[in-house]
């Protein structure tokens, strides 16, 4: 099926959907789920949820008109189909891919997208930043927020109700409930109860009531407080949405989240509404794919799979992750010290903490979408003598900035945090490209960064980052398969003095701040740190080729940094730093400032700063695509790094 078949071909824009039966629409989902499988078994993606979410967008689509109207997406990932039914169906075999449609909503590809989301629990802000925008202009544009359960739990998603609820404008709300069952019966007769709930004749006759019986004093005020309090309890034992309620919030549900026309009815009912409303569907993860609805936890994010059997297909490279190489690693550690624990933010797989989990149920902890709370978590348990160990992805560490400087790092409390997919991460694009935590982490007063650059040297810094006795430190890895390892080239440090400061007993602990000298070379030098090693000798090889010698430093520490090594690298015509961060205020800007202070310290003594090349990413975010080519359109290739060496050289690019 090429752009889909049937109904689904016919659709161009949204109001196309206006004319459609109910039978129709039942029917165009079906047609939309087929072309979510035949896509993402090509491309990957995040299949099970935008599986589950079909009726929910055709609903909102069929009766609210989003090029006026917003609608805001929390994460994002569950979008697929709104793509298809506002103009990208044609482009959608594209999905994730360089230039391609991209997996999340994007302002600047479709005027239906509201928000760029990507991190999850922000919608509910976002929305009711429109709405009091709207309410402030004077303007009429109906606001709708589509935010799953698991997002729902995030601390800032609670803080938005308590604004919205505060603020009583116009804002529907579909919570997408997947881990409850649907029950007809009890969806059906809880949109009865709430529209008669809600009708302006029981309104009316409920106000007149009680204004009758409070008018005639204090008994009647009595009876009227007597039956709120029976109305409340009733409530609190049978409407879910007692919660909401209390926050001033109107409930509608649960309802069945896939019946077209159970949803039509509580969106037509929220739309009479004034007020904030929040309509709860039930929905089955993977809804109508079997291999997804038997596992929506594999099928979340999920490479090319075989769209017939479900089968993934084997990813490239078979050397070992090192999301693997921590799994393997924190789970030998902790079998020899039992004050380790770990923590996630509801990444349990992602992060590779499954396997801990499994070994040690009792030291394992997952908050949920809570980053916040994740970080000062981990500083309780190091206050209460326990070895925290926080696995995280880098873009996610990014919500928890204010813990880690306060909670963790102010009280000197010994916390690793492990920083999964730090760098680019490939097809989910801006939103999880992990390229800032160099700047925001070297900041911190007592951090330790550690970037190992391959299995090996990961299993050295985790060994050696819970071996510190006090202070926060931190291990920054890519996400794929670690290279394998480059031969270190001598056990003399850059000043060319015996290194003396690894204890013989403990072999897997590494000298603190050293870095280690991979290639030799007068010409130039590169400082190389992560992921960037291999390619930096790889370049290296290049420039040897057309009669450039370059040195080559693996760093491994960003903070404390080897500042004998840079005063090594020093001597030579140009220092390369590179790095897979972004350059401003990064690794190749600790080298400049310990460059600076060297120059500050040879002052009268003549001594020559060589010029310095910083390459990195550059100060601008970076799309979606393969990180492959994501590297070759920065500039970040071996053969495009040798170029620019060569320039910066003598003007003149390798043969």
């Amino acid at each position: 099926m090429t752009g889909g078949e049937g109904i689904l071909q016919g659709i161009e824009r949204p109001c196309d959907l206006r004319s459609l039966t109910n039978p129709e629409l039942r029917q165009l989902a079906a047609e939309i789920r087929a072309r979510l499988v035949e896509v993402t078994s090509v491309t990957g993606g995040h299949l099970a949820s935008s599986l589950g979410t079909v009726e929910i967008l055709l609903a909102l689509h069929r009766l609210y008109d989003f090029s006026v109207d917003r609608l805001v997406f929390d994460v994002g990932h569950q979008a697929y189909a709104h793509k298809l039914v506002t103009g990208r169906n044609g482009q959608f075999d594209t999905l994730r891919t360089f230039a391609g449609v991209c997996g999340f909503p994007r302002r600047d590809e479709s005027r239906y997208d509201t928000h760029e989301s990507g991190h999850a629990s922000d919608s509910l802000s976002i929305a009711c930043g429109l709405a009091a925008a709207r309410d402030l202009k004077g303007s009429d544009e109906r606001i709708a927020v589509l935010v799953g359960d698991a997002a729902l739990s995030g601390g800032m998603a609670f803080e938005a109700l308590n604004q919205i609820g505060h603020c009583k404008t116009d804002i529907t709300i579909v919570l997408n409930d997947n881990e409850m069952s649907i029950s007809r019966n009890v969806g059906a007769l809880s949109l009865y109860l709430v529209k008669v709930r809600m009708s302006r004749p029981y309104t009316r006759t409920r106000d007149t009531v009680e204004g009758g019986l409070r008018r005639i004093g204090r008994a009647g005020a009595a009876l009227v407080n007597a039956g709120e309090r029976a109305k409340s309890s009733a409530k609190t034992l049978f409407v879910p949405g007692m919660f909401f309620e209390d926050m001033g919030i109107k409930y509608i549900g649960p309802i069945n989240g896939h019946n077209i026309g159970m949803l039509h009815e509580a969106l037509k009912t929220a739309m009479e509404y004034h007020g904030p409303i929040l309509i709860h569907a039930l929905t089955q993860k993977g809804r109508g794919y079997g291999p997804a609805e038997r596992h929506p936890d594999l099928y979340h994010g999920v490479g090319p799979f075989d769209p017939k059997s479900g089968e993934l297909k084997a990813a490239g490279g078979n050397g070992l992750t090192f999301t693997a190489a921590f799994s393997e690693a924190l789970v030998d550690e902790a079998s020899h010290n039992t004050d380790i624990v770990a923590i996630t933010a509801a990444m349990e797989d992602g992060t590779g903490l499954n396997a801990f989990k499994q070994e040690y149920p009792e030291r394992f902890f997952d908050v949920g979408i809570a980053e916040e709370h994740a970080v000062a978590l981990s500083a309780g348990l190091a206050l209460g003598g326990k070895l925290p160990v926080v696995a995280i992805y880098s873009t996610f560490l990014q919500r928890a900035f204010d813990q880690l400087v306060i909670n963790v790092a102010l009280q000197k409390q010994h916390v690793v945090f492990c920083i999964d997919r730090a760098g680019l991460v490939g097809e989910d694009g801006p939103t999880h490209h992990g390229v800032f935590d160099l700047v925001y982490l070297r900041a911190i007063p007592g951090m330790r960064v550690i970037a190992p650059a391959d299995a090996d040297e990961f299993k050295a810094a985790l060994h050696t980052a819970l071996k510190m006795t006090d202070g926060p430190v931190a291990l920054r890895y890519p996400r794929g398969t670690a290279p394998k390892p480059l031969q270190e080239l001598c056990t003399e440090d850059a000043a060319g003095n015996e290194d003396a400061s690894v204890p013989e007993e403990d072999s897997l602990l590494l000298p603190v701040g050293k870095a280690k000298l991979v290639r030799r070379g007068g010409d130039v030098c590169i400082l190389a740190l992560g992921r960037f090693v291999p390619v930096a000798v790889e370049a290296a090889g290049l420039l040897a080729a057309g009669g450039i010698e370059a040195c080559v430093y693996n760093m491994l520490w960003v903070k404390p940094l080897d500042e004998a090594a840079v005063r090594h690298a020093a001597q030579t015509r140009l220092i390369v730093t590179l790095e897979d961060g972004v350059v401003h205020g990064g690794f190749g800007s600790a080298v400049l400032e310990a460059l600076a202070r060297h120059s500050v310290a040879e002052a009268g003594a003549a001594v020559p700063v060589p010029n310095v090349l910083n390459l990195g990413i550059p100060d601008q975010f970076v799309t979606h695509g393969a990180v492959s080519r994501l590297f070759e359109e920065l500039g970040l290739t071996p053969r495009d790094i040798a170029a620019a060496i060569q320039v910066a050289i003598n003007g003149q690019e390798p043969s």
